[in-house]
């Protein structure tokens, strides 16, 4: 079998021949090039080539979310001023501007100001998203199927659910949290513009050839409290999962960082896995408590924890926590890292958790 094959199998629920592994290596690769630390053996291959020589699988989410098109509304003007490390984002519409300040870094950046703050700014907004257009794009599709070709199933991001959203990029986590006591009716507003306009990408998705939808939420009750994801996220949670699975597409959510009181929502969730449950010492949970919410009709996307694959961690411990995750989740597993490597990470431990994988290539049996 493929890795495709495999993929779409473990989703389906039927036998496959080795678990999947994708260790989503993207950041430990994008680091270490840019500050020419690639080990010898990396130097000159680019990103899919040592995935190929590591002889694992890709989460090709990044490539395929090209293929989710969008146009904003044509009298939409964007502004961009830069000063050193920090760029100003003015989105000028007929009924007002935004403003977002981005602080850069050489490899990352970060928003410190968000665009929304009052209910005039949520008018821009509205403005904006009932006035954009998208589109699932089928010419770009065919160029990515290709160049991924068996290496994986495709998956696509959803664009973030509303809170997520709202606490992430529109109005960041203390604004937000004011808002709720002071001012609900904004974030009420907010959250149901959010949702009535990603029908848009809902349509586009339901329309496409992609079998396998992440939410890309990055879900953590510190952030966003059992209270609050029951109340905005769980039902649209609902919605999506049972109109993606009646188009004969599968649905997984991205719990990672503190989620241990976020797990009993999994079973009610309508969704059929969960990508970057981190156990402990990186996250909070334990490897049995992931496992009672999962339980045997949910799939685990990831499950080694990142701190297994430092230096400092005992190749013995790498070995055990690395056995116990396939042993405990196979055969609803697609193995990976939670959630990431680190760019100081050993790679040859990523080589070797494919090795300890064909070990058990014979038992591995769907339910």
């Amino acid at each position: 079998m493929t890795f495709r094959e495999r993929t779409l199998r473990t989703f389906q629920h039927k036998p496959v021949d080795c678990i999947v592994y994708q260790p989503r290596i993207e950041h430990w690769y994008n680091y270490n090039k840019a500050r020419n630390t690639l080990p010898e053996r990396y130097r000159d291959m680019d990103l899919l080539e040592v995935y190929d020589d590591l002889n694992c699988s890709i989460r090709p989410y990044h490539y395929y979310s090209q293929c989710r098109a969008r146009e904003n509304p044509p009298d939409l003007d964007i502004e961009v001023q830069r000063d050193a490390d920090i760029e100003t984002v003015l989105q000028h519409t007929p009924v007002g501007t935004l403003k977002s300040v981005i602080k850069h870094t050489d490899l990352a950046q970060h928003q410190i100001e968000n665009p929304i703050k009052t209910h005039k700014d949520v008018d821009v907004m509205e403005y904006i998203l009932r006035n954009s257009k998208i589109w699932f794009d089928m010419e770009k599709f065919k160029e990515i199927d290709e160049m991924v070709g068996d290496r994986a199933a495709p998956m696509v991001f959803y664009e973030r659910v509303n809170m997520q959203r709202i606490l992430l990029d529109y109005v960041g986590w203390q604004e937000t949290v004011y808002l709720l006591a002071d001012d609900r009716e904004l974030i009420e507003r907010l959250v149901k513009i959010i949702d009535e306009t990603d029908e848009g990408t809902m349509e586009a998705l339901l329309n496409s050839p992609i079998p396998i939808i992440n939410f890309g939420d990055n879900l953590d009750e510190y952030l966003l409290s059992p209270r609050l994801f029951e109340e905005f996220v769980l039902p649209v949670y609902q919605d999506r999962g049972e109109r993606f699975r009646k188009a004969g597409q599968f649905t997984q959510s991205h719990f990672d960082g503190n989620v241990k009181h976020l797990l009993k929502y999994c079973q009610r969730c309508g969704i059929d896995g969960f990508e970057a449950l981190t156990p402990k010492p990186q996250g909070d949970l334990t490897i049995d408590e992931m496992k009672e919410a999962l339980g045997d009709n949910l799939i685990l996307l990831d499950g080694i924890p990142m701190t297994a694959f430092l230096p400092s961690t005992p190749e013995e411990e790498f070995e055990r926590v690395t056995r116990e995750i396939i042993e405990t989740f196979s055969p609803n597993l697609v193995l990976g890292i939670s959630d990431e490597p680190s760019p100081v990470c050993d790679i040859e431990r990523v080589r070797r958790v494919g090795e300890i994988l064909r070990e058990y290539e014979t038992s591995v049996t769907a339910q």
